[in-house]
């Protein structure tokens, strides 16, 4: 299969924005405070978050884009840069990122009714950075960009995500970052001209799906995030989990297919993951 330098293509998980907020429901609002839900193995799974997020940033790193390598800038690390398309040789472990667990963070990168309004994007979280481009400003780019404002940064989506959690506003998830930095990965895809700038913009509203053998995981463990851009609304989950591609085995079937792409990152997130409870 051809590669795109950094990206390749795949396709992501599941069924229609109609079917996404259908079916049977699952107790989102009984969710602790540091859990979410997630997908693996055609089941409904829920991760329980140990500690903070980590966006790795190496010595030979310039993620700031200043010309001046992390070892000799100290101010690029003291506010995390999270960056798509950027992915570091190590985990938070220290350990070779080749060993490490993969969450892949589904976005829905479509617009289930063609949204041209750019006051629907969502606002700047809390926590952002000064500098996200949030707001009407933010939906302006998406549409100049992609076409519409996606349902990955409208402030209510038309599709059902697992992120932002219950009661918390756009933009924001449990033991996530508020801010990821797209610069590098619009690069990539051909969006934007080279070389790249950061570009913050608020979390994203996503689901998850891990790999099979991990879904049963007691231990908090490091994950790699690996965003996967979804562009068909035909292959959004269901909520319930009973439709779509909610296994990595269906994920990698889809692959050929070329409905969406699938970026590394510099974030990593730790949690356990444990088979959900069907109300």
């Amino acid at each position: 299969m051809k590669k795109i330098p950094l990206i390749r293509p795949i396709a992501a998980a599941a069924m229609g924005a109609a079917l996404a907020i259908g079916g049977p429901a699952f107790a989102q609002s009984s969710l602790a405070p540091n859990q979410t839900l997630g997908f693996g193995s055609d089941k409904v799974l829920t991760f329980t978050y140990g500690q903070n997020f980590d966006c790795l940033d190496q010595p030979t790193d310039d993620l700031d884009f200043n010309k001046l390598l992390m070892q000799a800038d100290p101010e690029e690390f003291q506010t995390p840069i999270c960056q798509i398309a950027t992915e570091p040789k190590i985990d938070p472990t220290g350990g070779p990122i080749k060993k490490t667990a993969h969450i892949y963070v589904l976005v829905p990168m479509f617009s289930v009714d063609n949204d041209q309004n750019p006051a629907d994007a969502m606002a700047c979280p809390p926590g952002a950075r000064s500098d996200t481009i949030c707001g009407t400003a933010l939906g302006a780019t998406l549409i100049t960009l992609f076409g519409n404002v996606p349902e990955a940064f409208k402030t209510t989506p038309l599709v059902a995500t697992q992120c932002p959690s219950p009661g918390l506003p756009p933009g924001t998830c449990t033991t996530h970052t508020d801010t990821l930095d797209l610069g590098a990965a619009l690069v990539a895809l051909g969006k934007i001209p080279g070389p790249a700038t950061n570009i913050f913009v608020p979390e994203v509203n996503h689901s998850h799906v891990i790999d099979n053998n991990l879904t049963n995981h007691k231990k908090a463990i490091w994950w790699e995030v690996r965003p996967v851009l979804v562009t068909d609304p035909a292959d959004w989950p269901a909520a319930d989990g009973t439709s779509g591609i909610t296994s990595v085995k269906k994920m990698d079937a889809a692959e050929k297919a070329g409905k969406a792409t699938e970026v590394p990152s510099n974030f990593f997130l730790f949690f356990s993951s444990m088979p959900s409870m069907k109300m």
